[in-house]
């Protein structure tokens, strides 16, 4: 968490209202931790996640708030019991991050020129300039990719160096961890896919058991797994998926040597702990956005030219990006036997960091737009005023960026308002 120097004087006070879900907490690590070397920060966060933002970030003031699954009449008394005191904290900035009509409700009840986010002023509903120019980009994901940790990092005044946020990746001893599925299916992997990926991962590190992790829905698929994969590796399964609370998560990934994963929060955690991460991504999941965070992190990537696709919409292709992952070539890849080249709709990316924030570059595999992107990270970085990054190709593309963009008083972090 990178604590402030404790002779420091004491600082502002700042509060991030995160309400989104597991990965997305995680994934606020960077404007967490800037904020802390600042000042004193308190995170509100869905009252279900409370217990995992303590053993993230202590030292950080967590407040839960009933957000998931509130609905009906009871909705507002119930928060006015969750926040009781809070708005009378005097927060010198409130960072608003999710697109959400609680979300707005909630920023109604601090003075707007200290919101930056989503805000509501006069029973108005404001976006600031930083989000909105955001949401722009992911029109053209395929080549805008900005990571989520950053693109919430850099709200902050003084954002902490990207290469800090996370330590770099080495193994634990522990053995393999086996995250069986993401929230949505079509980023996951049926049972039949995955085992000839945990047998290739069994070489990549060496020696088990094989944790399975995952929510209690998953438990059938865990047990299919096992009944799949080699008689020599069965009896090293070690099945967790629904029996762990938050404090044994914690542990249990932070002992292990990889963690082989499709897009889940249990990948983002691996990030944080700095246990290195084989990730398959693929449907709308895109390392260039919610990859792992920091060093010895690698993701194979889907790239058919469908990718990334909008989960929301059938798909017309019978998901036949799955098909990759199946291939002799990707599974070699996995093992960590590094010879021969990826099929076509393949590319393993290797984590890595520029000023911006964090970036994926093909090892192996046609990684298409990677010139286009380069161009897009120096336009982004000159719009969140990041230096070190300058001197290459801009990208120039109209949906990016609009004439207005650049003049004044609007900002690059949404101050507009003040």
């Amino acid at each position: 968490m990178n604590p402030r120097d404790p002779g420091a004087p004491a600082g502002p006070d700042f509060l991030v209202i995160q309400l989104a879900r597991f990965g997305d907490l995680i994934q606020t690590k960077r404007l967490v931790a800037s904020l802390a070397a600042q000042g004193r920060v308190h995170l509100l966060v869905d009252r279900s996640l409370a217990g995992l933002a303590r053993l993230v970030y202590p030292g950080v003031t967590v407040h839960g708030l009933a957000a998931h699954g509130a609905h009906g009449p009871d909705i507002l008394p119930r928060v006015h019991d969750d926040l009781e005191g809070l708005a009378s904290t005097g927060f010198h900035r409130v960072y608003n991050l999710n697109f959400s009509g609680m979300n707005f409700a909630l920023a109604a009840m601090f003075p707007a020129r200290a919101v930056r986010g989503y805000r509501q002023e006069a029973g108005q509903r404001f976006m600031d300039a930083w989000p909105s120019q955001v949401m722009r980009w992911t029109r053209s994901r395929a080549s805008a990719g900005l990571n989520l940790v950053d693109v919430w990092g850099l709200y902050a005044d003084e954002p902490l160096p990207p290469d800090c946020v996370n330590p770099p990746a080495r193994p634990r001893g522990g053995g393999l961890g086996v995250v069986m599925a993401g929230q949505n299916a079509r980023r996951s992997l049926p049972a039949q896919v995955l085992a000839p990926l945990v047998q290739a991962a069994m070489g990549r590190a060496g020696k088990g058991p094989i944790t399975l992790l995952g929510a209690g829905a998953e438990r059938r698929a865990a047990k299919e797994l096992t009944a799949l994969l080699p008689g020599s590796l069965r009896g090293q399964v070690r099945d967790l998926v629904g029996r762990t609370d938050w404090r044994e998560l914690v542990d249990v990934v932070g002992g292990l040597d990889l963690v082989l994963t499709p897009d889940t929060g249990t990948m983002h955690l691996a990030a944080h702990l700095g246990v290195p991460v084989m990730a398959f991504f693929l449907s709308s999941a895109w390392c260039h956005e919610t990859g792992p965070y920091g060093l010895g992190h690698h993701v194979l990537q889907a790239t058919t030219d469908c990718a990334p696709c909008l989960e929301t919409a059938p798909c017309p292709h019978d998901i036949a990006c799955r098909r990759v992952f199946s291939d002799p070539a990707v599974l070699r890849r996995v093992s960590g036997r590094a010879t021969g080249d990826m099929p076509r709709g393949c590319a393993l990316m290797a984590g890595g960091f520029d000023w911006l924030g964090a970036t994926f570059t093909a090892v192996v595999g046609d990684d298409a737009g990677a010139g286009r992107r380069r161009a897009f990270r120096t336009m982004a970085a000159a719009c969140a005023g990041v230096p070190g990054l300058g001197g290459g190709e801009r990208a120039t593309d109209e949906s990016w960026m609009m004439e207005r963009d650049w003049m004044l008083p609007q900002t690059l972090r949404g101050r507009a308002h003040e």
